[in-house]
């Protein structure tokens, strides 16, 4: 995705907020609840979001209610944009690696 169009996806309302709040992984239902945005564009957004590679379908969990909820949490950790040189110049630091699965429950073995 070109910078022009990856700062249109961040210009949209919302999304810099589901990003901020998606810095652990979050179902669309607490990103409606907590940043007060309808569940419909909620899901909206996710998908756009997703689609810009920016926010990732993390995993599918059990809710309170006991039924599979997907949750999503953001790629990235900075977006850096420049004006430089009459050009529109974005950076994307993605977000570190965590740890995967395998080596958690590996650890939780070992102790």
């Amino acid at each position: 995705m070109d910078g022009t169009e990856l700062l249109r996806v961040l210009g949209n309302e919302y999304n810099p907020e589901i990003l901020s709040f998606a810095h652990e992984p979050r179902s669309a239902q607490e990103l409606s609840d907590e940043l007060d945005i309808p569940i419909a564009t909620c899901y909206r957004r996710i998908e756009e979001l997703t689609d810009a590679e920016l926010l990732e379908h993390h995993d599918r969990v059990l809710s309170d209610e006991r039924r599979r909820v997907n949750v999503y949490r953001r790629n990235v950790e900075e977006v850096v944009v420049d004006f430089t040189d009459d050009e529109i110049s974005v950076t994307v630091e993605e977000r570190q690696e965590v740890t995967s699965r395998l080596d958690e429950a590996w650890r939780t073995l070992s102790q």
